[in-house]
C-alpha cells in the first residue's frame, strides 16, 4: 500500500478505483482492520496482483478500470475491500490491485491454485476487450524464466541453467535435419546435458528429463518443445531399435547422479543467490569503494566475468537472451548493480530482530 501511495505522490501512478471512504494509508488500514478483526488469527489476509499489457495497447483509464473490476468479479472478490493503481513509470500499461481476502461477511477467499485460475480469467478478458492474445503456459513452446531466475540474471549478468539447457537442446536439434537418437544423446552429453528417459520395462518411453550442472529439468518444465512427445518426432527414433541405447543412457545418468548428487530446481535457485551474496559481502568487508560513487565495486571484475562466461559452457549472455522467447524483456547492458552495503544492512537488521546482534 505504501509503495503504491508513494508512486502516486511522485506523480508516476494514480488511483483508478477503490472501495474505501478516504484514500490515505492511515484511513485505509483502519478500515481494513475493522474487517480483519473477524479473522484475527489469519496472517495472510491481503491479495496483490498486477495486470500488465503490451506497450502497443493504448488503454484509457475507464477501460483499465473495467478490466480490473471484471478480474475481481471473476476471481470471486465480490464483497471485499480493494484499491486499484495505474502505474506510468514503465514502457507498458499496467495496474496493481490490492484486495482484502476477508470479505464483509467474514469469509476468507482461498488463493490456492490462483495461477491457473487467473490465467483462465485473463485469457477470457483478452477476448472480451479485444486485447493482444497471450499463449497460456500450458501451450507455450518454451517456458519463461521464473521471477527468481530473472532477478538472479539481473544481479549476476549470467544466464540461468534453464536458459542454458533450452538453448543447448534447440541448437542441437537445429544442427542436422534429423538426428538419430544416438546422435541426439551424444551431442547433449558432449555439452554437459545428461538425459534420463522415463522408460517402461516394455521399452516404451513416456517422458524425458535433462540434467545440467547439478540440476534436473523435466521436459514440461522447459516447455512443450522439449517434451518427449515433441522430441521423438524431431529425431529419427524407433522404440525397438533404440531400446538398448536408452537403457544404457539411463544407467549412465543414474550413475553420474549418484556420484555427484542432484539438486532440485527450486533448491539450486535458492542456493545460487546465497553464493553470489557471499561474493559481494566478502568484497564489501574489504572496504573498496568506487571513486565515482559511494557504492562498493566488485574486485577483479574481469576474472569474475570470465568465470561466469566459462560456467555457461562458452555461450555469451546476449546470445542466450536472443535465443529465449523472454530475451527481449532483459537487456544485458541495462542491468542494475547489486549494492552489497544494502545486503549487509539487511543482515544486521535480521540479526537484531533475532537478538543475535546489537
Amino acid at each position: 500500500m505504501r509503495y503504491n501511495m508513494e508512486k502516486v505522490e511522485k506523480n508516476v501512478a494514480e488511483v483508478l478505483d477503490h472501495s474505501f471512504v478516504e484514500v490515505s494509508v492511515k484511513s485505509i488500514m483502519k478500515e481494513v482492520q475493522m474487517i480483519k478483526i473477524m479473522r484475527p488469527n489469519l496472517q495472510k489476509y491481503f491479495y496483490h496482483t498486477s495486470i500488465n499489457f503490451p506497450p502497443s495497447e493504448d488503454l484509457t483509464n475507464e477501460t483499465m478500470t473495467k478490466i480490473g473490476r471484471d478480474y475481481l468479479q471473476e476471481s470471486g472478490f465480490i464483497q471485499h475491500q480493494y484499491i486499484m493503481f495505474r502505474h506510468h513509470d514503465a514502457d507498458h500499461p499496467h495496474l496493481h490491485i490490492l484486495v482484502n481476502r476477508i470479505g464483509y461477511d467474514g469469509k476468507v477467499l482461498s488463493d490456492s491454485n490462483d495461477f491457473a485460475r487467473c490465467e483462465k480469467i485473463l485469457r477470457e478478458l483478452e477476448k472480451k476487450y479485444n486485447l493482444t492474445d497471450v499463449i497460456s503456459s500450458s501451450q507455450a513452446h518454451e517456458r519463461a524464466m521464473t521471477k527468481d531466475e530473472l532477478e538472479m540474471m539481473k544481479r549476476t549478468n549470467t544466464p540461468s541453467h534453464k536458459m542454458n539447457v533450452q538453448l543447448i537442446i534447440k541448437s542441437t536439434l537445429a544442427s542436422k535435419a534429423q538426428l538419430s537418437c544416438s546422435e541426439f544423446v551424444k551431442a547433449l552429453q558432449s555439452k554437459g546435458v545428461n538425459i534420463l528417459f522415463n522408460q517402461a520395462s516394455t521399452g516404451y518411453v513416456s517422458g524425458i528429463s535433462y540434467g545440467y550442472r547439478g540440476m534436473t529439468f523435466t521436459g514440461s518444465k522447459l516447455g512443450n518443445d522439449f517434451k518427449w512427445t515433441t522430441i521423438k518426432n524431431s529425431i529419427d527414433y524407433e522404440q525397438e531399435r533404440d531400446r538398448a541405447l536408452i537403457h544404457k543412457t539411463n544407467a549412465r545418468t543414474k550413475s553420474l547422479n549418484s556420484k555427484l548428487g542432484t539438486t532440485s530446481e527450486q533448491q539450486a535457485a535458492r542456493e545460487q543467490p546465497k553464493t553470489l551474496g557471499k561474493i559481494y559481502t566478502e568484497h564489501a568487508k574489504s572496504g573498496k569503494r568506487s571513486k565515482q560513487s559511494d557504492q562498493f565495486v566488485i574486485a577483479e571484475p574481469n576474472r569474475i566475468n570470465e568465470s561466469a562466461f566459462k560456467s555457461t559452457g562458452g555461450f555469451s549472455l546476449a546470445t542466450l537472451l536472443d535465443g529465449n522467447s523472454q530475451g527481449s524483456l532483459i537487456h544485458a547492458d541495462q542491468q542494475t548493480g547489486f549494492n552489497p552495503e544494502s545486503l549487509l544492512r539487511l543482515k544486521r537488521r535480521k540479526k537484531r530482530k533475532k537478538g543475535l546482534g546489537r
